[in-house]
């Protein structure tokens, strides 16, 4: 196995070179609960989120986009890669682009490390995508933050109820909470894919602006989508 690299990678897409973005998306994939592989971009964990990336560069054309891929694909425990590898990758937006507002989106492992990072500086708010959220994971961080979450009602990896559960927490600390089932879609967000990517891009765009995600949440409605209930998956 090839050793796992020093830094993590960080691809970022500037719509005007030389301008300064309004506001950067950083986009983190998913990953497993243990492993010590390095990512590679062929890893479909990576590739998942291109399109998600792609279709927030063109809703947010004053917006900076970043992809970060981890250097390696487990949480193990206490996500201490995970987390320092978006401690580095927040770090270097900041140090290029100054103090502009930040929008995390993450998928599953992502999701969760996006959440874990929400209150660094900047942060205006976490968009999470079939996020991994056990019990017992903090909302602390999240005060004065906007937290939106999409989850599918197909989904045997991640824990819908889990997440519903937590989103219930998070009232009284976030600033906005939003949590939606997004029906007959699974894990891969694959089935109804064009619907997650256009929810996902909405609700970044919500949070970038510092505003109320009750238009992003209509559209989920209007779409079929129906609020997160703690009580079952």
């Amino acid at each position: 196995m090839n050793a796992s690299p020093i830094t993590p990678e960080l691809d970022v897409h500037v719509p005007t070179p030389g301008a300064a973005p309004e506001a950067v998306v950083l986009v983190l994939h998913g990953g497993r609960e243990r492993s010590r592989e390095p990512v590679e971009s062929r890893h479909l964990a990576v590739r998942r989120m291109y399109p998600f990336s792609r279709d927030i560069a063109k809703r947010l054309p004053e917006a900076a986009v970043a992809r970060l891929q981890y250097r390696v694909r487990g949480w193990n425990g206490d996500g201490a890669d995970a987390l320092a590898d978006v401690d580095h990758a927040l770090g270097e937006l900041t140090g290029r682009f100054g103090a502009v507002p930040v929008v995390l989106l993450g998928h599953s492992m992502g999701g969760r490390a996006a959440v874990r990072a929400a209150g660094a500086a900047n942060v205006r708010g976490v968009v999470a995508l079939a996020p991994w959220l056990p019990e017992g994971e903090p909302v602390e961080q999240l005060a004065g933050r906007a937290l939106a979450i999409l989850h599918g009602t197909h989904d045997r990896t991640t824990s819908g109820r889990l997440s519903a559960r937590f989103a219930s927490r998070c009232n009284g600390i976030t600033t906005d909470t939003a949590c939606l089932r997004v029906p007959r879609s699974g894990h891969g967000m694959v089935l109804r894919s064009g619907l997650w990517h256009r929810l996902a891009t909405e609700f970044v765009a919500a949070v970038a602006a510092g505003e109320s995600l009750a238009h992003p949440t209509s559209l989920a409605v209007d779409a079929g989508c129906t609020s997160c209930s703690p009580g079952g998956d």
